[in-house]
């Protein structure tokens, strides 16, 4: 039995979702003890009143609201009542925008501070500085600079999103094997074809991994600029649910969330494996 789980480990992944769902629908399903101001009204009611409903909606809850809004999920009646694929949609497209922004410069720069040293550990301490600063500080200064929202969201996913590329992009470049280097020279290589034709295809890997990364980062960035400056997006609905206390939609929301970075991130490791160099 223990061969058959070490060899099937999606097994595993399966007993501790179940586990997980088990104890989720315990925990919201006891009785919770009533609070002391209601003691008053406990004595009028009689027993029974003594005990309430968990806050948190229960895995059932969650799954019947989740039915609701999947048959809702494309409707577009107005603005203000838009289904879930529409704000994914917006959501995507906002981060679309600021990664490709980022995209755009953090690989070339990256290529030329890996193979400029000089200029790396000039810049360096700018990276190192700006990098750990949290979306959210950026966000009011965005907004009062830009004077849009749109354009300040997009702001705030590039910033975010380009130290990832940027930091690998630099270090792939750097590490480029001396042998390489050294037959490039032999056969005499302008630097454009040696970027091209040695630097490139063995800078992949680490590229990849910081693009892999850089969209993690946008696609949780986002959820909190749209929390703060948007009037639609996935960020915006988690939001709008709270106000209106409907956790369950926020639950969903957040499930959905993750759903949508895994397949992202599984796509962009397939292209990985696609583009990356094996000897």
């Amino acid at each position: 039995m223990s061969s058959v789980v070490l060899s099937r480990p999606w097994l595993a992944t399966l007993a501790i979702f179940c586990l997980f769902i088990g104890v989720w629908q315990f925990a919201t399903t006891q009785p919770q003890p009533a609070r002391a101001k209601d003691s008053d009204y406990a004595r009028l009611v009689g027993p029974g009143a003594g005990v309430q409903k968990s806050p948190l909606p229960s895995p059932v809850d969650v799954a019947d609201r989740a039915v609701e809004l999947g048959r809702a999920f494309f409707e577009h009646k107005n603005p203000n009542n838009l289904g879930l694929a529409w704000h994914i949609m917006y959501s995507m497209g906002r981060v679309a925008a600021g990664f490709m922004l980022a995209m755009v410069v953090a690989i070339p720069l990256g290529f030329l501070l890996g193979l400029v040293p000089f200029l790396g550990k000039a810049l360096n301490p700018f990276i190192q500085i700006l990098k750990p600063i949290s979306p959210l500080a950026w966000m009011p200064l965005a907004l009062f600079t830009l004077k849009d929202s749109g354009a300040a969201m997009i702001f705030i996913i590039f910033i975010c999103a380009v130290w990832p590329m940027l930091i690998n992009t630099a270090a792939g470049a750097a590490a480029v094997r001396t042998e390489w280097t050294n037959v490039s020279r032999v056969f005499g290589l302008r630097p454009m074809e040696h970027v091209r034709n040695v630097v490139l295809p063995a800078s992949v890997p680490m590229i990849l991994t910081g693009v892999r990364v850089s969209i993690g980062v946008a696609w949780f960035v986002i959820v909190a600029a749209e929390m703060v400056g948007a009037q639609s997006g996935i960020g915006y609905f988690i939001w709008n649910e709270w106000n209106n206390l409907q956790i369950s939609s926020m639950i969903v929301a957040v499930l959905l969330i993750g759903v949508v970075g895994l397949l992202l991130d599984l796509g962009l490791k397939k292209i990985g494996d696609l583009l990356s160099y094996r000897e």
